[in-house]
C-alpha cells in the first residue's frame, strides 16, 4: 500500500509517495530526494547532525516519521543560502571557524538558524551552548559554534532593523 504525502521542502511543493509508512524524514530526504546535506549521525535523535526545520521548529529527523509530516514546510541545510549568498548563519560558521571536520555542521548550523528563531539565546555564550546541547561535535569545535551563533544573532537583529527603518 502506498501513501502519498505533500511536503514543502525549501521552498518548493513535493508530493511523495511512500511504499513504506515506517519512512523517517531523514531517510527520504537523502535516499529518495537527494538532499543529502542533512546526516545521518546516530539515527537514534542523539547528536542532532541530521537537524533540519520543520514549520519553522528545529527538530530530529531521523527520529520524525515523513507520513506524520502531511503538509509541512521543511528547510534542509541546502535551502539556507540565496543563490550564491550564505545565510548569516552560514556565513558566521565560516568566519568563527565554527567547525572542523564538518560532519555535524550542516546540523548545528540548523540548530543554530531555530534558536535564534525563537529568540531565547539572548547575548549569553552558556545558554547558547545550553539551548544547542543536543547537537555534539565529535572534533570539539564549540566555541567557534558559540560564538558563530552569537554573531549570526546580531547579524540577523541588525538586518531586521535596517529593514524596518
Amino acid at each position: 500500500m502506498s501513501l502519498s504525502i505533500s511536503l514543502t521542502i525549501n521552498g518548493e511543493p513535493r508530493e511523495v509517495a511512500l511504499d513504506d509508512p515506517r519512512v523517517t524524514l531523514l531517510d527520504l530526504l537523502r535516499e529518495r530526494l537527494d538532499l543529502t546535506g542533512t546526516k545521518k549521525g546516530c539515527d537514534r535523535g542523539q547528536c542532532g547532525a541530521c537537524t533540519v526545520l520543520v514549520d519553522g521548529r528545529r527538530i530530529n529527523s531521523c527520529l520524525s516519521l515523513a507520513a506524520s509530516l502531511h503538509g509541512a514546510d521543511v528547510t534542509t541545510i541546502e535551502g539556507l543560502a540565496n543563490g550564491q549568498s550564505l545565510h548569516p548563519v552560514q556565513a558566521a560558521f565560516i568566519e568563527c571557524d565554527g567547525f572542523q571536520c564538518g560532519f555535524c555542521t550542516p546540523g548545528q548550523i540548523m540548530s543554530a538558524v531555530g534558536l535564534i528563531a525563537e529568540g531565547r539565546a539572548g547575548d549569553d555564550p552558556e545558554r547558547v551552548r545550553e539551548l544547542m546541547s543536543g547537537n555534539l561535535c565529535r572534533c570539539g569545535a564549540y566555541q567557534g559554534i558559540t560564538e558563530a551563533v552569537l554573531e549570526a544573532q546580531k547579524t540577523l537583529a541588525e538586518d531586521k532593523r535596517r529593514d524596518a527603518a
